[in-house]
């Protein structure tokens, strides 16, 4: 017969031991070094989804001509009636847009998981690295379901690029703070390779190529953030003091003294059956 004592000893051995086996298998040395606080490269300069090219229709993005048609109606639209005719209600980005990473992230691998946790709307992306598929039936989300692989590219015996594929995204979403449009029947498919630099460890690169039915091909652009190591996390809650106010199917705002504006030339008022009419 076992005494108490002698359970709580038997049971606290396994307890160690699995938690050493746990650590074995997560060695953090055969990862890339990716703790700290990481800033889009770049952002003050614009968040247009290529930075390398100009904003709006110096993207030069690969749209079919139905969905370049939409996009000419939405920038048309917005040199009317300025920029808030572009609704930016409190909804996350999702992929691939919250890649700009508009607010700093952070990276956290783990043996079966990379977590990105980006500040801006507190979007929050698993990618799962333990050699799952993906479910028949997944429920669509901003962000996506991921699936990534760690591969070590030159043979050193460390991980050096993380390889990403996104599905089951839901809409509407759009490449850019400009309108750039998706398809809206959501069969979007991203794929990423992310990876410090070689020369600069203080840089990260993520090769984004999107496939998409509003496209005529595969478009690849290359996004980069860099670190700050010693830094406070401020949270960001679009909530707090957002004006802009969708009803139905129209963006309004409001203005700095409470009162609901147009966001458009012409644009009608909403519905006001509910209350009453002054005077009344």
């Amino acid at each position: 017969m076992l005494f108490p004592s002698s359970i709580r000893t038997i049971a606290l051995a396994i307890a160690l031991g699995m938690a050493t086996a746990v650590a074995q298998a997560h060695d953090e040395t055969k990862y890339p070094d990716v703790k700290g606080q990481w800033v889009a490269v770049g952002i003050g300069q614009g968040a247009q989804w290529d930075p390398t090219k100009p904003g709006g229709r110096g993207q030069k993005a690969p749209l079919t001509a139905e969905y370049q048609t939409i996009y000419d109606a939405t920038l048309a639209k917005q040199a009317a009636s300025g920029p808030d005719a572009t609704p930016t209600s409190c909804l996350p980005p999702g992929m691939p847009r919250s890649m700009i990473v508009y607010e700093p992230m952070e990276v956290i691998i783990t043996p079966d998981t990379t977590y990105m946790m980006i500040s801006y709307m507190s979007e929050f992306r698993r990618i799962f690295t333990n050699g799952r598929a993906f479910p028949d039936d997944i429920e669509p989300s901003y962000t996506g379901y991921s699936i990534g692989q760690w591969i070590d590219t030159d043979g050193d015996g460390r991980f050096d690029v993380l390889e990403v594929e996104t599905r089951s995204m839901k809409g509407p979403r759009t490449f850019d703070g400009s309108g750039l449009p998706l398809h809206k029947d959501n069969a979007t498919v991203v794929k990423e390779r992310i990876f410090v630099d070689k020369a600069d460890a203080n840089l990260l690169h993520n090769e984004v190529t999107t496939i998409d039915h509003a496209l005529t091909r595969p478009w690849t652009v290359t996004r980069s953030y860099h670190r700050e190591r010693t830094t406070d996390w401020i949270e960001y809650v679009c909530a707090e003091d957002n004006h802009q106010v969708v009803i139905g199917n129209e963006n309004y705002v409001v203005s700095d003294d409470g009162y609901l504006k147009p966001t458009q030339q012409n644009q009608p008022a909403p519905d006001l059956r509910y209350f009453p009419r002054a005077g009344r």
